[in-house]
């Protein structure tokens, strides 16, 4: 089976670390969905506008393995290590949502903000809640429908346990002040940070992280349950 690009996503992930691990409905974080030129079709979209959540189909085309290569079909294992687990503890590979995958195909609902378009690219959708790194491949975008996608019943399994896991952002007032006056997103920034980019079994709290988003880069430290932002600059 053929699988084509429809369009890609764009946004300020330039690199896997800092990622929502999952969608987030309340997420100010937007996203532009840019259809490719064969898929860039006015009437493909029409009625779109009526919906307020859409179903994302995409691939995870930068999965890379330990060892620093390309995750591909036949590097598949029953079992992976879950990050919010601490990465030490197996569970099945259809239990979590793994990107090493058998194939590498990842789901996402996000919310549709607002179509726009553009002279050079089309109508592009703007979505927020959109777990993707920059350059992320669609394969398909359905409507989101409550009436038979939502279920409020819903078990978690072992992701109940961290579901509302959050850290508390620190930073000095005055350099936020700074920082905000060059127009940096501290709004999105202090969201990302808040959800604790890092693996879980990374825990020294005198190491320092780098983070990049859009043109920022963000150096911060976490002690206990709260991050401190140590160094704000624009590349």
């Amino acid at each position: 089976m053929e699988l084509h690009i429809i369009a890609h996503a764009h946004n300020g992930f330039s690199q896997k670390f800092g990622i929502p691990r999952q969608s987030r409905e309340d997420s100010l974080i937007e996203t532009r969905i840019v259809f490719t030129p064969t898929y860039r079709v006015r009437e493909s979209l029409r009625g779109i506008e009526e919906y307020s959540h859409l179903w994302l189909l995409w691939g995870f085309h930068e999965a890379i393995r330990r060892d620093g290569n390309e995750a591909t079909s036949n590097d598949w294992t029953p079992t992976v290590r879950p990050p919010r687990l601490g990465g030490n503890k197996r569970m099945g590979v259809f239990a979590t949502r793994s990107p090493f995958r058998p194939n590498p195909i990842g789901l996402t609902s996000v919310k549709l903000v607002r179509v726009e378009e553009s002279s050079e690219d089309g109508l592009i959708l703007i979505v927020t809640g959109a777990d993707l790194l920059d350059g992320t491949p669609i394969y398909d975008i359905k409507p989101y429908l409550a009436f038979s996608d939502c279920h409020p019943e819903a078990k978690n399994g072992f992701a109940e346990a961290t579901k509302d896991y959050q850290l508390a952002v620190e930073i000095d007032p005055k350099y936020q002040q700074e920082i905000i006056a060059q127009g940096c997103p501290w709004d999105i920034l202090c969201e990302i940070l808040s959800q604790d980019p890092r693996p879980a079994y990374q825990n020294d709290p005198e190491r320092i992280y780098h983070l990049d988003y859009a043109e920022w880069t963000i150096d911060f430290i976490v002690n206990n349950a709260t991050v401190c932002v140590k160094k704000c600059t624009q590349k």
